[in-house]
């Protein structure tokens, strides 16, 4: 049992990686440590929900990292609420047990208007412009206001793009400790993506990205030292999970691109280039890393797209209809069809067939616009401010089945008989915090 129970979600985190990071070594080194396995699609909202629920894509219904609402033709990217996860969360059966059980959850991307007690997330304001205003959204409402006076606006430009780097991950950490010492929740859960970006965009062994292990290192001990103040002579348990392992990639293939040759995605012309027509093509995919959503709109189709990608260099495996219940993506919202690239490759959402002819967001920064994850957005060439349309560019990418030892995260605690089983699941950390408050 503990009072206190902190989450750290940190993806790409491997086992290996603690050789570089002394302070988080120190942390664990009485504590338990064993092989994570995130579930598929192993990318950060899924895997976020499947920790919070203790269940996979099939019941909670978070099949991405965006959605595709089938009845407005209209896709969703990174903006969704809380509402958008259908099973309970760890502090809403902490609120069950005991009302006076609190949480707070700095940053997991689905958090916005959920139960939680103390919250804090991005929630960049888009101005008519194009331009954004920095912003949070917060419970309470006027904890930004604090947390901006004492540390400055979130460095948004630093959470995602060109420039990402550790200032995002040492905001959430600073305003995690202020947040922590000022309201002593008892569940808290934050999301650390400092080792995202460089194993993506180089490589998880480049110099770099080890690199970023370090860097990484000093924000995790600076938050152990404040919280081990803030809660002196009170039972105090770190879980830190990998929600998933970058491994090296040195292929890509483009689904949009192939049903589209196929005969089977439309596009429109215009001003600003060749936009996908959700409304009149038979088939589109809405690809993230290594798992790609097709959404087959006429089913007369289904054989053709189907025999569009068996076979495909880098596609391992297609899942039609209740094949997609091996990995529990038998939902609703998941695509008729399901493509699961192979560990060394990656799906782009490029459809047009002519760089000349892409649609105008193609070479910006933009993840709401693009229907489909860009990580060649970290390669924005910052003299013309143009993301490069080279999606070879990419060398580390995640989310197919964690079937090989060197796919697989690591869960560490700060304590020994914590984890009552190994390995473990994405889906067992729910249970693991449920145990130390007694449920």
């Amino acid at each position: 049992m503990s009072d206190h129970v902190i989450v750290l979600s940190v993806p790409g985190l491997r086992a290996q990686d603690l050789a570089r990071m002394p302070e988080l070594s120190r942390l664990v080194e009485n504590g338990d440590s064993a092989p994570l396995s995130p579930s598929t699609p192993g990318v950060t909202w899924p895997v976020q929900a499947n920790m919070l629920t203790g269940e996979l894509p099939a019941q909670h219904g978070v099949v991405a990292n965006g959605f595709y609402w089938r009845d407005e033709h209209r896709v969703e990217m990174w903006t969704a609420g809380n509402d958008k996860i259908e099973s309970p969360q760890i502090w809403d059966v902490l609120h069950q047990h005991d009302r006076q059980l609190t949480s707070a959850v700095w940053f997991p991307m689905l958090s916005k208007h959920s139960q939680a007690d103390y919250i804090c997330m991005p929630a960049p304001i888009h101005n008519p412009d194009g331009s954004e205003s920095l912003w949070c959204y917060t419970r309470p409402v006027e904890l930004y206001g604090d947390l901006r006076d004492e540390f400055g606006h979130f460095p948004l430009q630093n959470f995602w793009g060109p420039i990402a780097n550790i200032k995002s991950s040492g905001w959430i950490v600073d305003s995690a400790c202020l947040a922590l010492e000022r309201y002593r929740p008892h569940f808290t859960f934050a999301y650390l993506p400092h080792l995202d970006y460089a194993a993506q965009k180089l490589g998880p062994d480049s110099e770099q990205a080890l690199k970023a292990c370090a860097e990484l290192d000093e924000v995790i001990g600076k938050m152990v030292r404040s919280c081990e103040k803030t809660f002196e002579g009170e039972q105090l348990l770190w879980l830190v999970a990998s929600e998933y392992v970058i491994v090296p990639v040195k292929h890509v293939t483009y689904p949009n691109r192939m049903l589209r040759e196929a005969g089977l995605l439309n596009v429109s012309s215009g001003e600003t280039g060749e936009q996908l027509d959700l409304l009149s093509s038979p088939a589109w995919t809405l690809v993230d890393h290594q798992v790609g959503h097709v959404f087959v709109q006429q089913e007369e189709s289904l054989g053709r797209v189907v025999d569009c990608f068996r076979g495909t260099e880098g596609i391992d495996e297609v899942l039609v209809g209740e094949e997609r219940a091996k990995y529990g993506l038998d939902h609703e919202r998941s695509g008729e069809v399901v493509l699961i690239s192979n560990p060394e490759s990656w799906q782009a959402y490029y459809w047009w067939l002519d760089d000349a002819k892409a649609p105008d967001f193609a070479r910006t920064v933009d993840i709401h616009r693009k229907p489909g994850y860009d990580p060649v957005e970290m390669h924005l060439d910052m003299p013309s401010k143009q993301t490069p349309l080279d999606a070879t560019l990419i060398r580390g990418s995640h989310g197919a089945p964690a079937v090989h030892e060197w796919q697989q995260g690591v869960l560490l605690a700060s304590q020994r008989g914590v984890f009552v089983e190994a390995p473990l699941a994405d889906t067992d950390v729910f249970d693991i915090v449920l145990r130390q408050f007694g449920i």
